[in-house]
């Protein structure tokens, strides 16, 4: 169909093409919203606030705050990343009695970025021993792997945001176009950047193999082992 014979309107998670009562109405309520409102604008910005190393937390604290253990019964070393996402949502509107629709400009802005990250290493281990290191080195990869997946959610939610939200103003009928985009934004957009956050940690996942725990207990000429045993006992 034709653009100039329709009028956009909401149901469920985005908005559709409907027939407007009349085509030359549509295309006279598209033109001056068009020349009007301005353009739909979506933007995102992303970051983290820096990171930090933590030691005063025993291995009984940190295994608690994971909620489970390793094959030796406590967690070492932890990392832990806590995101945040905020999506701001503001635009000008424009009724058409005529036709009983309203169109919207929006400005979508998304915000998304971790709290500062923290490193946490027990406080059985000295800093500046050789457990202590190879521990650190540990978690320093889940640092890695954190600040490296961002830029990639970043950019796959501005692929989606510019492929959803094009230049021209949208329709609804009228009174609801502002609580539609909300109900958008609460239903579409913010599980979809929570997925794709949630997409690192099967990468973490990777890092703490059994096989790597294993390691981690042997080195420094059994000193993780050696304190590990005391604890347990």
């Amino acid at each position: 169909m034709p653009p100039d014979a329709m009028l956009a309107r909401w149901t469920g998670a985005a908005f559709i093409l409907a027939l407007a009562t009349s085509a030359q109405a549509a295309t006279a309520f598209q033109t001056r919203c068009e020349n009007s409102i301005g353009a739909t604008v979506a933007t995102l910005e992303s970051g983290n606030k820096g990171w930090s190393i933590d030691n005063s937390l025993t291995l009984r604290t940190l295994t608690a705050m994971k909620g489970q253990g390793t094959a030796s019964g406590f967690v070492l070393g932890l990392t832990r990343a806590e995101s945040r996402i905020a999506i701001g949502l503001e635009g000008k509107l424009l009724l058409d009695p005529t036709s009983g629709y309203e169109c919207v400009a929006p400005k979508v802005l998304v915000k998304l970025f971790y709290l500062p990250i923290v490193i946490y290493v027990g406080s059985e281990f000295v800093p500046g021993t050789c457990a202590y290191e190879e521990i650190l080195s540990h978690e320093m990869r889940h640092l890695k792997v954190y600040l490296a997946h961002l830029p990639k959610v970043e950019a796959a939610v501005r692929a989606a945001l510019d492929q959803r939200f094009i230049a021209k103003p949208l329709y609804a009928p009228a009174g609801q176009a502002k609580a539609l985009l909300q109900q958008e934004m609460d239903r579409r957009w913010m599980p979809f950047i929570k997925a794709s956050l949630a997409q690192v940690e099967p990468l973490q996942a990777v890092i703490d193999s059994p096989q790597e725990y294993a390691r981690l207990s042997k080195v420094c000429k059994g000193e993780v082992q050696s304190l590990l045993s005391r604890k347990r006992s």
